[in-house]
């Protein structure tokens, strides 16, 4: 089954797990929905203004998304469905979470998110293939969120 605006609006676990719409992209939806990891990250640091309750609130998330893509992926029959795209949405703003400020920081965060999600190295692979419903469409993402800080922190490090 095929998402579309119908279905993001009959239940409020299909507005969460589709990205608020951002999902239904009709190529690359987790590129698009990645790029809410944004807006996210803006509204934590917000409403947190220290690192323990940011995180929290990236922990609250990550709960409501093993729910939402739990719900979603059974009523598209699909586990991990490509157009549920909150696990890219969480999973990029903790990356900016640890992510020095700065545009050129910024655009480093997403391109390495996003490689280190298509290609899935171990043990992310792993995490995907073995682990399904909601936590593991959650999981592998923060997995690839982990390599994405590891590089971060490296290359801030060197510089």
């Amino acid at each position: 089954m095929q998402p579309d605006l119908r279905f993001l609006l009959a239940h409020p676990a299909h507005l969460v797990a589709l990205g608020f719409g951002s999902g239904l992209a009709p190529k690359a939806p987790g590129t698009v929905g990645t790029v809410l990891g944004l807006p996210l990250f803006w509204l934590i640091a917000a409403a947190a203004p220290d690192l323990p309750n940011r995180i929290i609130l990236l922990v609250a998330a990550f709960l409501l998304g093993i729910w939402a893509c739990g719900r979603t992926g059974r009523a598209l029959g699909v586990a991990d469905h490509g157009g549920m795209v909150w696990d890219e949405i969480v999973a990029f703003a903790l990356v900016l979470l640890f992510s020095p400020p700065g545009w050129p920081w910024i655009a480093l965060a997403f391109a390495l998110f996003r490689l280190f999600d298509i290609l899935k190295p171990w043990p992310i692979r792993f995490a995907d293939t073995h682990l399904k419903n909601g936590f593991g469409v959650m999981f592998d993402d923060l997995l690839a969120a982990g390599y994405a800080i590891a590089v971060i922190k490296g290359l801030q490090w060197l510089v």
